[in-house]
């Protein structure tokens, strides 16, 4: 390991010390945890597995979509629910009388 004398640096020569430091301790991280899920993987491989199927991954339970609360009068392809950010044709419509709710 390299002797530094801290105290010699100038305040710019320890900073960019700093950085390297925490630099070079991500990315060790960052190989030290591929290397352990590549591991991992090739363990449930030998097992007959996959990892997602272990993890539970698949698994995940998928939200339906929300169903359709405003629809466009004159385009009926334009919809929306009534979540999330509004379309641009909802904003521009007029306010009264303009959309259709779906049946």
């Amino acid at each position: 390991m390299a002797d530094f004398d801290l105290e010699a640096l100038s305040l710019t020569e320890l900073r960019k010390l700093h950085k390297d430091i925490a630099k070079s301790i991500s990315t060790y991280e960052d190989r030290q945890k591929a290397e352990a899920r590549a591991k991992v993987e090739a363990f449930a491989r030998d097992l007959g597995y996959s990892l997602a199927e272990l993890m539970g991954e698949d698994a995940k339970p998928k939200r339906a979509p929300a169903p359709a609360k405003y629809r466009h009068p004159e385009n009926p392809a334009l919809t929306w629910s009534g979540r999330g950010r509004k379309p641009q044709w909802f904003v521009e419509a007029p306010s009264e009388g303009f959309f259709v709710k779906p049946r």
